[in-house]
């Protein structure tokens, strides 16, 4: 298959602090993905980096607190089949890569130039198209020095799952200090200048609001266990007139409101959650369209719904029941078995959990005895 040449990089500088690529693939042939293939999308993209450039691969894992990277899902027709999505033989999809740090899009401007062929998951392969960029090569100051409109409201789409961790759960609410407060994490990890937190949030409290919304709950399988609970849709957002009388706040709130489509909202953008856009009122039809296609399959809900039922049928088998062990035990054994029982092997299952096979056997050989146990 040919494969047209790329101009993805041919406006980037050398000051190129933030990017977004857009990869359009056509798959060889029918690819099963897993409900959590995100992880493949994840793994492939570190191990690009880490085959050229080891000592940036091991910035991107060890070297920031923030990611200094961001990723979609893939858009298109994923077909759902036998609790999995098959990925249709020479149908188009496209993949979305962010970049938040100088050092990450220097390496992605040189790999635009002479990208691979073909992106390689363990269940197919998908021949690499088109590369082009759709979030423009900008700096920080660019942000931090742009004019901005002070116009009294903002929308934002989130198109996947978007969620906040609080108290070891998932909080799926777009509260804006949430919002703003992940916005400003990765600011202050990658910005030349970084600003006080505090001093920030407790302004947005007061002056940053949600005057509308039109939201959609999901429950969706991410990364290599167990699943998150997130928003997708739209959220208008108010800002009080009274922000006019803190200019750098005011202009801090308007950089982070651009930088929102770069670095994503919330937790596990690195897997596909959390893509989001700031968009006019009259694109809201054509982000309706994005969002269908982007939003939770029955698949994952059969998943994550099984995995929700077997850990308690398994903690029913723990004498401490309310314990951390117990409690993480309990899901782990849930993990395999949900996962097994839908066509996956063990070896495959103990590769994606990063745990030894014989480790995994064990557990599935003990959660299986523990069904027939306590089922009738």
């Amino acid at each position: 298959m040919s494969r047209s040449n790329t101009s993805a990089s041919a406006q980037w500088t050398d000051k190129t602090e933030l990017v977004g690529i857009t990869l359009t693939l056509k798959a060889l042939s029918d690819i099963t993905l897993q409900p959590n293939y995100t992880t493949g999308l994840h793994a492939w993209f570190l191990h690009q980096v880490r085959d050229s450039n080891p000592s940036l691969s091991a910035y991107l894992h060890d070297g920031q607190s923030e990611k200094a990277f961001a990723i979609s899902p893939l858009n298109g027709n994923l077909e759902p089949k036998n609790q999995n999505l098959i990925a249709k033989a020479d149908h188009t999809y496209t993949w979305t890569i962010s970049a938040l740090a100088k050092p990450l899009c220097d390496w992605l401007k040189t790999w635009c130039d002479r990208p691979p062929s073909t992106l390689n998951l363990n269940a197919g392969n998908f021949a690499i198209a088109k590369i082009e960029t759709t979030l423009d090569p900008i700096t920080y100051n660019h942000l931090w020095s742009s004019p901005f409109s002070q116009q009294p409201n903002f929308i934002l789409i989130f198109l996947t799952p978007t969620s906040f961790r609080q108290k070891q759960h998932h909080l799926p609410l777009p509260i804006p200090t949430n919002i703003f407060h992940s916005y400003l994490r990765r600011w202050n990890d990658f910005a030349p200048e970084a600003f006080p937190q505090q001093e920030f949030l407790q302004l947005i409290e007061q002056m940053v609001y949600v005057t509308n919304y039109d939201l959609t709950c999901l429950k969706v399988a991410v990364a290599k266990q167990g699943y998150v609970t997130g928003f997708i849709g739209k959220v208008e957002f108010g800002i009080d007139r009274k922000a006019s009388q803190y200019p750098d706040f005011e202009r801090l709130l308007y950089a982070l409101i651009q930088l929102a489509p770069y670095c994503s909202t919330g937790h596990k953008t690195t897997f596909g959650l959390g893509q989001t856009r700031l968009i006019g009122k009259n694109e809201t039809k054509v982000i309706k369209i994005e969002k269908a296609v982007i939003a939770a399959t029955p698949i994952q809900e059969h998943l994550i719904n099984r995995i929700s039922e077997l850990t308690a049928l398994f903690l029913q088998t723990k004498k401490r029941q309310g314990g951390d062990r117990a409690q993480n035990t309990a899901k782990v054994w849930a993990i395999i078995i949900a996962r097994y029982e839908l066509g996956e092997s063990l070896k495959a299952i103990a590769l994606d959990l990063d745990m030894p096979y014989e480790t995994v056997r064990k557990y599935a050989q003990t959660a299986r005895k523990a069904i027939a146990t306590l089922q009738p």
